[in-house]
């Protein structure tokens, strides 16, 4: 504990990195607040009767969890970063399809920049059509007495509703850049942790409440702690894996100086992808949802939606397929084998028993191969076991939603990512770190945006 005490201190004895920190929270705040400020037209009190209280049992309350209650107080963020994500996700997949564009993406900064651009613009136009969605659903949901949700459903109103949101989402996406920018963390992915912490307070009062009035014995609670601490664990065990795959450099002469003759480690992680395949796939398991919203009288088309339920066994298989196909894609994306052999083999480096060039790149995809299998499968895993959890065990409070899955997997992997910068700022000032190696380079932030 004084160990944990003193390095929490240094953090604040580095000018740089207080300011970056103090930064980060003063944004975090902004993001926070407008999760509170109302667009105009709605009955606030007639929509948060609408919408259930367990969190991940409806579309918009298991959306709402994601933005921070934001949607549920009708909010100028209602629709969050998410349409962000979608044309990130977009223009990613583009690149596989689209030589143009993946020539970009390796043009290194201007490529970049250029991508960056069009996703912004994007963006716009996806919130545009979410806010669509989100006004004529919220136009056609009425209260159990009757009251709508939206007193005076005009053409001023639907503009409005559309301006104010997509204005909020390109907001954020402004804020989240100045995060990784001048803070510390990965802004996006920040953005998301906040929003989902701040549904963790409610979830556990919620928890305190059912043991109150005895609808929860204390030793099913104590069991269902320790699960949830099991399910961190593993979580935290998976991010940090890796295989370290060993290299050999040979020793050349410059002058009287002799380089090399020393073995060094490729660490392969198990979890190379990090959140980004959780974070892609529950994108686009939104999708469904967004399109039906626009046809609420049309019954194929709400059937349609409902199959795509957070809480049914039909949206955990689609999503358990979703992530493990979105982890082997992303990390064929962030991590190229034939680069990582060119670069070795010009720097004179071989991995034992291996030819240097093409052999070495066949050897390192197929250990990553097998090594990321088990990774998206655990991740998948987890990804779904809330609706396991409510369907199997009963459990449909909002606290059921932090049993892994998205949720869990984004505050685990976005936490571990943010402490891993202050390790580092730590470290190249020559001060102790939280962890043990001081060398963890993880990728569980949402990297690349």
């Amino acid at each position: 504990m004084a160990k944990f005490g003193e390095t929490f201190s240094n953090i604040f004895k580095i000018e740089e990195l207080r300011k970056r920190i103090f930064f980060t929270l003063l944004i975090l705040l902004v993001v926070r607040v407008g999760a509170f400020i109302t667009i105009p037209g709605i009955d606030v009190d007639v929509l948060k009767s609408t919408i259930g209280t367990g969190g991940a049992d409806d579309l918009f309350g298991f959306f709402d969890l994601f933005v921070g209650g934001a949607f549920s107080n009708a909010a100028i963020f209602a629709l969050g970063i998410m349409p962000y994500i979608t044309s990130s996700i977009i223009f990613q997949l583009a690149g596989v399809v689209f030589p143009q564009i993946q020539k970009m993406q390796k043009e290194g900064e201007d490529g970049r920049r250029k991508i960056n651009q069009w996703t912004r613009f994007a963006t716009v136009f996806v919130a545009g059509l979410q806010s669509i969605g989100v006004a004529v659903k919220l136009v056609n949901q009425t209260a159990a007495n009757g009251a709508p949700v939206v007193p005076d459903a005009g053409v001023l109103f639907f503009l409005s509703t559309i301006i104010v949101l997509t204005a909020g989402t390109v907001f954020l996406m402004w804020l989240g850049e100045q995060i990784t920018e001048r803070g510390v963390g990965n802004g996006i992915s920040l953005i998301i942790f906040i929003g989902i912490i701040a549904a963790l307070p409610a979830a556990l009062l919620q928890e305190w409440e059912l043991i109150s009035v005895g609808s929860r014995p204390w030793f099913l609670e104590i069991i269902i702690f320790a699960f949830l601490f099991g399910i961190i664990a593993s979580i935290v065990l998976i991010t940090q894996g890796a295989r370290r795959i060993p290299v050999q450099y040979a020793k050349r002469q410059v002058g009287k100086r002799v380089f090399g003759g020393t073995t060094q480690f490729i660490p392969l992680r198990v979890n190379t992808a990090g959140v980004m395949p959780i974070i892609f796939a529950q994108s686009l398991m939104f999708i469904p949802n967004t399109i039906a919203s626009f046809f609420p009288n049309v019954p194929a088309m709400q059937g349609f939606a409902a199959w795509f339920n957070p809480s049914s066994f039909g949206y955990a298989f689609v999503y358990f397929i979703m992530v493990v196909l979105f982890t082997f894609f992303y990390t064929a994306i962030i991590f190229n084998p034939k680069e990582i052999a060119d670069n070795m083999k010009r720097q004179g480096g071989f991995v034992p028993g291996i030819r240097p060039g093409a052999p070495t790149a066949d050897y390192i995809e197929k250990i990553l191969t097998r090594i990321t299998l088990p990774g998206a499968i655990f991740l998948a895993l987890i990804a779904i076991l809330p609706t396991f959890v409510q369907n199997i065990f009963g459990i449909t409070s909002l606290f059921a939603s932090f049993f892994g899955g998205t949720s869990l997997i984004i505050i685990v992997g976005v936490g571990l990512d943010t402490l891993q910068q202050i390790e580092s700022h730590l470290m190249m000032r020559h001060y102790d770190g939280f962890m043990k190696t001081g060398k963890m380079k993880g990728r569980a932030g949402i990297g690349g945006f």
